[in-house]
């Protein structure tokens, strides 16, 4: 499972917690595993409210699921856009548990398909999973050059960070266009209708 923002550490803690992935029948069972969903209010008849996250089941993932977002908020890709989206209309602190929650629902659909993720930075993800073996005590490898060895080439570097901005763009440009749903307006009227009325009147004076 490899998402940008997700370190190897913070990969490892959320795979623990989840275990099984086929224990969660849908994403949404595993976001409301982990306290992501939103809690919903409702008195009597009346409509459901929903407010802030539940903030119940795994806490210990939960934190380490909205540090991942706000680092994911720095690193290029369509994370750091979908962030920015929801931060300029909800605020910085609603846009890290959103992005948090999308991160839960991505582990998921991953695990369950046993995918890596499609803008995934090949270089990058290699040199932090040496790194993981590395503080895990696996030895040193002098004089070889591993798939890690790829992020210290700056072409190879500078190539993976342009496809994820790429794709951040193209988010972007996705979801310009999106409308946040809200009460309806009622219709403008129009100028044959304003005509007709005119006349009628008219007709009555």
């Amino acid at each position: 499972m490899t998402i940008p923002g997700i370190d190897m550490i913070v990969a490892v803690g959320l795979a623990a917690a989840i275990g099984d992935v086929a224990r969660f029948p849908s994403a949404e069972k595993l976001v409301a595993y982990l306290g992501l969903n939103p809690s919903v209010r409702q008195s009597g008849e009346g409509p459901a409210r929903h407010g802030r996250i539940a903030k119940q089941g795994r806490g210990h993932a939960r934190g380490l699921l909205v540090e991942a977002a706000w680092a994911a908020a720095r690193a290029p890709g369509p994370l750091k856009a979908f962030f920015g989206r929801v931060s300029s209309r909800r605020g910085q602190h609603v846009a890290a548990v959103a992005t948090a929650r999308k991160l839960a629902v991505l582990a998921w659909r991953l695990l369950t398909r046993g995918e890596d993720y499609a803008w995934v930075r090949p270089a990058l993800h290699a040199r932090k999973l040496r790194s993981l073996e590395l503080r895990a005590g696996r030895p040193r490898l002098h004089g070889q050059r591993g798939a890690a060895y790829d992020y210290n080439i700056k072409g190879i570097r500078q190539q993976e960070r342009r496809a994820a901005e790429a794709a951040e763009t193209a988010y972007r440009k996705l979801t310009d266009g999106w409308i946040q749903s809200g009460p309806k307006k009622p219709r403008a009227r129009t100028c044959a209708a304003g005509e007709e009325r005119r006349s009628e009147a008219a007709r009555r004076g």
